[in-house]
């Protein structure tokens, strides 16, 4: 009777295990109870030049322990390789997130590893701009907040813009951006920006860099199409493609842009003397940077009239060939020049951390 009764219980028993994994059989079947998944894990790609790595160090190193995650993955940047090298590395041995730590240059070669990849990116601002920090309305100057948000924030996909430049000597070469794209006389002036005096004072080098770029011949001649339609041409000091539309200094270049729309907005500068320049600073500075942020204001703004001096349109795609080799830039970094360029966004294909509240 007790034998029996045994068998009846070690029956019942097999037949718990069986319902549990499907399929599996034997006495090598384990109960959920004894399986632990792994612990995730991190990587940092960090700029040198622009972290306190100590301090950087410590704080991801608290971040690991409170939210129970294995030692991060460390990479350090190069002047040969700003970070899309390293991205990779990360990707490769299974990095949960990738947190990039440094100026918008970081940001952007990190996020042109990671785009349609699903792998979050990890913003840790520093540097004078911080521009996708920026128009995600992030933490700019609370790090350990900025890593807190890295590893247990809430994941949101955002557009990223991919541009195909042709090269004087016919070469291509694709890129990703976050922000902005432009050629002109912001290129120019980036392009002319000294890189040390930078360092000492931030974006007021860029002054310096304006004055020297409109000495010479700076309007853009260009034959271009957005989305496919009938070739056009225009002139045009600078023309920008945005996914975003704020500046540093309360700049709202291009108050309709949204990043996560599935389109960019691009804007053109066409000013003709100082006149021109002055209508442009109204509308940017004073009407999209001061009126539009109120009711009030935007109840004026309706009296208002458009410019021609700012041209804006919208679309998925731009191309453009241009009249002699140009300056162009991404997210406030100098590419070189070329000779024609093709923008296009891919809708949400990056995903970025931001904080588990917003």
């Amino acid at each position: 009777m007790l034998a029996e009764q045994l068998r009846v219980n070690h029956l019942a028993s097999l037949f718990v295990r069986l319902a549990r994994f499907p399929g599996h059989t034997g006495p090598q079947c384990r109960t959920l109870e004894n399986v632990t998944p792994p612990k995730k894990q991190a990587a940092v790609v960090y700029n040198p030049i622009k972290v306190d790595l100590a301090a950087l160090e410590a704080v991801v190193a608290a971040a690991e322990i409170k939210a129970d995650w294995q030692h991060s993955l460390w990479y350090e940047t190069t002047e040969e390789d700003p970070g899309v090298g390293q991205a990779r590395e990360a990707l490769e041995q299974g990095a949960d997130v990738v947190m990039a730590a440094g100026g918008d240059g970081t940001v952007r070669a990190v996020a042109h590893a990671l785009r349609g990849t699903g792998v979050p990116l990890g913003l840790l601002p520093s540097g004078t701009g911080n521009l996708l920090a920026r128009n995600l309305d992030l933490t700019l100057d609370d790090l350990e907040h900025a890593v807190g948000t890295a590893f247990t924030g809430k994941d949101r996909p955002i557009d990223i813009g991919s541009v195909e430049a042709e090269r004087p000597d016919g070469t291509r070469e694709k890129n990703s951006f976050l922000v902005m794209a432009g050629v002109g006389l912001d290129a120019q002036m980036i392009a002319n920006t000294n890189a040390e005096l930078k360092k000492k004072v931030g974006w007021l080098a860029y002054v310096d860099a304006i004055a020297r770029s409109l000495r010479g011949n700076n309007r853009v001649r260009m034959r271009f199409t957005v989305d496919g339609s009938p070739v056009r041409s225009m002139s045009a000091h600078t023309v920008l493609v945005g996914n975003c539309g704020s500046l540093p200094g309360n700049i709202l270049l291009l108050p309709d842009a949204a990043v996560d729309d599935g389109v960019f907005d691009l804007v053109a500068l066409r000013p003709k003397g100082v006149i021109g320049w002055l209508q442009i600073w109204v509308k940017i500075v004073w009407e999209n940077g001061v009126l539009r942020r109120t009711v009030v204001g935007r109840k004026l703004m309706s009296y208002t009239k458009e410019v021609r001096t700012l041209r804006y349109l919208k679309g998925k795609s731009f191309t453009a060939r241009l009249n002699r080799p140009e300056e162009y830039e991404l997210d406030g970094d100098s590419f070189g020049k070329a000779v024609a360029l093709r923008v296009t966004v891919e809708h949400l294909g990056l995903v970025v951390k931001v904080p588990a509240d917003a």
